[in-house]
């Protein structure tokens, strides 16, 4: 048998596209033979996985996933919405889930590279499902959440399976209280992350550079007012903090009555059940956002096959 360089795979790799490991599988297969080995990858239809991947993914699934005082979330993308509907994409994003749940990894190269119950690596089935499935797939990101006593509540917004949808929802509540008080708590909480949106715990966590964007369209919606110096900048420091108000978790209005901040309502929760309840973390993951959205290369194979002029 020939020996498989480090230089063969290389080249393999830019020639074809594929991934390293399928690359020297390749040329293990054809006994070093480069050409061979580049057939032998459009023959299994991983070459051409790899130039799906230069497609737009903004399409897809977020999965969450709890054990007890533990959860996850992650989100993996696709071309289309019609694969959030497909069985292999669906078990692909349960599965990818639950291993970022048990083995409590939410940085995605890592994740990545996690092994499947079933085999191969996260990395590798994912490669193959896009040939399997025919369009561009990304793990795109996860985040965990934990408490040392408490409990971590899902939360799913149209969802397509049990723990895969549109949007996931995590609400980490660290408390003494049983399971009756928070979960109901945690459930109410999460509908209202899902629906309003907010960008930080509260008004501390939010991105300095977010506030600053938001000083500067103050500054410049005032400056039109043609107050003096001084008036302006209370102006804009009112907005600033209304801003902050508005996005920080803890101090937004609960969706569900329009008056009720959130921290008074989880103070009011642990009063009633005799304990404290902190909330300490969440997570919210929609569908794409963030990710510009153009039409793919896989809508416009579509279109011309059906003979539509775009």
């Amino acid at each position: 048998m020939a020996e498989i360089t480090a230089a063969a795979v290389k080249e393999l790799r830019e020639k074809s596209g594929a991934g390293m490991m399928d690359c020297k599988k390749a040329l293990t297969e054809t006994n070093g033979d480069l050409e061979a080995a580049a057939d032998w990858l459009r023959a299994k239809g991983l070459a051409a996985a790899a130039k799906k991947s230069s497609r737009t993914a903004a399409e897809g699934l977020v999965g969450v996933a709890v054990a007890g005082t533990k959860g996850v979330a992650v989100e993996v993308n696709s071309q289309t919405d019609f694969v959030a509907k497909n069985e292999i994409f669906q078990g692909f994003v349960r599965d990818v889930t639950a291993v970022a749940l048990e083995q409590g990894i939410d940085d995605i190269e890592a994740l990545k590279a996690a092994a499947l119950p079933q085999g191969g690596t996260v990395e590798e089935v994912l490669t193959a499902n896009i040939s399997t499935i025919g369009e561009n797939q990304v793990l795109r990101r996860a985040k965990k959440v934990e408490v040392t006593n408490g409990a971590v509540i899902p939360y799913v917004h149209n969802a397509a399976a049990p723990g895969l949808g549109k949007i996931g929802v995590l609400v980490a509540l660290e408390s003494d209280a049983g399971v009756d008080v928070l979960e109901p708590l945690g459930k109410q909480l999460a509908m209202h992350i899902a629906a309003a949106f907010p960008l930080a715990l509260d008004e501390s966590g939010l991105d300095q550079d977010v506030l600053e964007r938001e000083r500067a369209i103050g500054r410049e919606k005032a400056a039109e007012s043609g107050k003096p110096a001084d008036i302006i900048e209370k102006m804009v420091e009112g907005a600033v903090k209304k801003f902050a108000k508005e996005n920080a978790l803890l101090s937004q209005l609960l969706v569900m009555d329009g008056k009720t901040p959130v921290a008074d309502v989880i103070a009011k929760a642990g009063k009633d059940a005799g304990t404290s309840i902190v909330l300490k973390d969440f997570v919210r993951f929609q569908l794409g956002e963030g990710i510009e959205k153009e039409e793919s290369d896989f809508a416009a194979e579509v279109a011309a096959t059906a003979g539509i002029t775009r």
